[in-house]
């Protein structure tokens, strides 16, 4: 047996080491349960086991080790809670990375039906569907709009998207047409405070483009000077999740080869601190952490991970530094309290709540609902999950409710969407609450 989640050793994709690590983990798990409360996987996991006397993982058949797996929306918090990962404990314990390996070995070994293949491609050609959306913008929003709709009962054929899901309009115009558009900015050099380089994330560049945008203003009226350069593509996660690592691989290269260039041309022209900045925390982990992982060119997705940075953390990040600050004169109303949702995939970065700490800078005092939307990439997404993943989420909304505050903040797109579905509030990514506390207006999409 060996403990394998390096996806480039020969045996990743081996079922049957990928049975006997499950055999292992799974005992583990079993016999802390510290993660039950955190999804549906912990639950049936243990179900599983304790129907046996002897409670012994490996009298668990492959049916029901695949339905731990397929519960699983990889969210990440067992690297928040769990006491075995790599790098903390002998045991070396790491289930989401098992998890996705799991769900790769079948879509290497051709065990996905055509049917989730298809769907697969559907879900993960988000640069493709969004160019067509944003290209007829207002007929696909009245189409796809309305949960329950034909259009949506199409989609979710062909995509398995769930209907009641809510999603995103697309933008008449997409963020990277914004930029090329708009008046170049160039700080004068002895009050340029910093140097952004932009992933905007394939939700900022077709959908929520008036994060993009805020974004761009909030980190100009701070002198930090933005660039977004060409070819920059989806980040692969829908590729990744649903098991695709040779599209994945394909998205990654694409983006490391645009990025480290331009970490390289910036350095080159002086500029020592050169950041990517991530709109989106799915998107921003990718950067980090998958990409130095799964792509072959290491010392570039290294490059590339070592300068990014979430949003909320690169402002931060700004203002903590010796010698520059942000500008802490809000001009407009700002509400006493609000209700900060801190998504999953944010709070795995191990970064601290850098958001929570950005919008506390306006004189608000946010409170902090920790728990999980269900959504983490994708999966909760799809109509085969929709059910377990509103029960998922059923905690964060009892929080969201619990405190009661007229505004909602949260830094990931699809956890706000499952917000808005749950509890009716429209919340707004902590960018937009910084806009709009220095009174710049909302552009809209």
């Amino acid at each position: 047996m060996t403990t394998i989640y390096d996806p480039k050793h020969p045996l990743y994709f081996d079922d049957a080491d990928i049975r006997q690590e499950m055999d292992r983990v799974y005992d583990l798990c079993h016999g802390c349960r510290l993660c039950f409360k955190f999804c549906t996987s912990f639950p049936t996991l243990f179900e599983f086991i304790d129907a046996h006397d002897d409670q012994k993982s490996e009298r668990m058949t492959p049916a029901q080790q695949d339905q731990v797996v397929d519960e699983c929306f990889n969210c990440k918090l067992c690297y928040v809670n769990c006491p075995y990962t790599p790098g903390k404990h002998e045991w070396d314990l790491d289930f989401p990375r098992l998890m996705l390996r799991a769900k790769q070995a079948k879509h290497h070994n051709g065990e996905v039906s055509l049917k989730d293949r298809v769907i697969d491609q559907a879900i993960g050609r988000t640069d493709l569907s969004g160019r067509l959306g944003t290209m007829a913008a207002p007929l696909a929003n009245k189409v796809l709009g309305e949960p329950g709709s034909t259009g949506r009962k199409v989609l979710s054929k062909v995509a398995g998207v769930a209907e009641v899901r809510l999603l995103d309009p697309y933008a008449k115009q997409r963020f990277s047409t914004w930029m090329k558009k708009r008046p170049d900015f160039t700080p004068a050099q002895q009050d340029k405070q910093g140097d952004a380089i932009l992933f905007p994330t394939c939700t900022v560049e077709y959908n929520n483009t008036n994060i993009g945008k805020d974004l761009v203003k909030v980190a100009e009226r701070n002198n930090i000077e933005c660039s977004l350069p060409p070819g920059e593509v989806c980040c692969g996660a829908p590729f990744l999740h649903e098991g695709d690592v040779k599209a994945f691989k394909k998205q990654g290269e694409k983006n490391v080869k645009v990025l480290a260039n331009a970490i390289r041309a910036k350095k080159a022209s002086g500029v020592a601190e050169p950041a990517v900045v991530v709109a989106q925390p799915t998107c921003a982990y990718i950067l980090k952490q998958d990409y130095v992982d799964y792509l072959d060119d290491v010392p570039d997705a290294k490059l590339v991970a070592d300068h990014t940075y979430d949003a909320a953390e690169y402002l931060m990040k700004v203002h903590k530094a010796e010698g520059t600050s942000l500008d802490t004169n809000f001009g407009s109303d700002v509400p006493e309290s609000v209700t900060y949702h801190a998504p999953c995939h944010l709070r795995a970065q191990n970064i601290g709540l850098k958001s929570r700490d950005l919008i506390k800078l306006t004189g608000t005092k946010p409170a902090v609902v920790a728990e999980c939307a269900g959504i983490d990439g994708f999966w909760g997404m799809r109509e085969t999950n929709v059910e377990i993943a509103r029960k998922v989420a059923k905690k964060m909304v009892k929080a969201i409710e619990k405190n009661d505050n007229e505004t909602v903040v949260g830094d990931c797109s699809l956890a706000n969407g499952a917000i808005r579905l749950e509890t009716g509030s429209d919340p707004q990514h902590p960018i937009q609450f910084i806009a709009r506390a220095y009174g710049i207006p909302d552009e809209g999409i």
